[in-house]
């Protein structure tokens, strides 16, 4: 899901020389991989008042005037870096729009988190449809891709994040491990523990979608 590393450090270096385009350049290539990271974590009452792209928006505004002190000190990857903003900058956004006006919001749309999968994420499933699929086989998919984010919705939300990053935005072990401050081995570990708990809901073994 996330732009290919090495191309990510040559922008980085042209960035750091003074080059306004690869500054943008490195900016435009990480959208829509952050529209898909923070569509996955807005609930569905926030989702009906802001669109992911404006979040996304701000977030690479904000990347874009502390790209220097990044490039100085980078103590992470670029696309964790650019994470951690977008978290940053959800955390905000629901607390503007579910704390302060958690009345009104509640009153236009209810989340029952586990009762049904979220609508961003329902849309993001359909768009992980291999467009090679004959018609049956993909109906097949579209409806396990179905239980897996209503089986995603009643995992507790540590558990939750763990298969998003590794199976959604298919993150490695490592970037799992240094996002969340774990060791290898403890990331390893939450992540089994994850699918166990997901395949109890889904209540088979069936392989997970991506």
């Amino acid at each position: 899901m996330w732009p290919d590393s090495s191309e990510t450090q040559e922008l980085l270096t042209r960035a750091e020389g003074g080059e306004t385009a690869a500054v943008n350049q490195l900016m435009e290539r990480h959208r829509q991989s952050l529209r898909k990271m923070v569509q996955l974590r807005m609930d569905r009452a926030l989702s009906q008042r802001i669109d992911a792209s404006d979040i996304v928006q701000d977030v690479l505004l904000e990347a874009s005037q502390r790209l220097v002190d990044y490039i100085k000190d980078a103590r992470m990857p670029f696309h964790l870096w650019l994470r951690q903003l977008a978290k940053d900058q959800l955390i905000d956004t629901h607390r503007r729009h579910r704390v302060a006006q958690r009345r009104s919001l509640d009153r236009e749309q209810p989340l029952v988190r586990h009762a049904n999968a979220d609508h961003s994420s329902l849309d993001l499933a359909a768009q992980l449809q291999d467009q090679e699929l004959t018609p049956a086989a993909a109906a097949l998919r579209k409806e396990f891709q179905q239980r897996f984010y209503q089986a995603l919705a009643e995992l507790e939300e540590d558990d939750r994040e763990l298969i998003l990053m590794r199976h959604v935005e298919q993150l490695s072990n490592s970037d799992v491990a240094q996002s969340l401050g774990l060791s290898q081995p403890a990331a390893g570990m939450r992540h089994l523990r994850a699918l166990r708990r997901l395949r109890e809901i889904l209540g088979d073994s069936t392989s997970l979608p991506g």
